[in-house]
């Protein structure tokens, strides 16, 4: 099989990729609202279907934020941003860590375990931004 080097072809052929992903989501979206209707939201997330779109959904997130960081208007520092940024999402983690550990029936462990889980589920993102962003400005 011959590696096709013509652009339009390979257009038509990214297009024809997205057609296909934009279809494989519509049908999981419709097994996971048909589960939804019949059987509950408990029984849609025990689903394997669930993870597989979870998964999707969080790569496409990170997929996009390269397309995001190349069309970024304000040229300041990517560390200025990224301390920014950091000093934020210590904040919330603090403040709904607190929050947790304040409510009946919980924890303190639970409010610092979700409090971190929050600050490592922000902060992957975060790394990721500041090392494209400090890409761009060393090209």
């Amino acid at each position: 099989m011959k590696k096709i080097t013509d652009e339009r072809l390979q257009w038509k052929n990214l297009q024809h990729i997205r057609i296909a992903f934009i279809v494989q989501t519509l049908g999981i979206l419709s097994i996971l609202g048909y589960e939804l209707v019949i059987s509950g939201m408990n029984q849609m997330m025990e689903n394997p279907l669930w993870l597989v779109f979870t998964v999707t959904i969080a790569v496409m997130a990170f997929l996009h934020l390269g397309i995001s960081v190349d069309h970024e208007r304000v040229k300041a520092s990517p560390k200025t941003r990224r301390n920014g940024a950091l000093g934020v999402l210590i904040f919330f983690s603090i403040l709904i860590a607190v929050f947790t550990s304040l409510q009946n029936g919980s924890t303190t462990i639970s409010g610092v375990l979700l409090g971190v889980v929050i600050f490592v589920c922000g902060g992957l993102p975060l790394w990721y931004i500041y090392s494209l962003r400090k890409r761009q400005q060393e090209d």
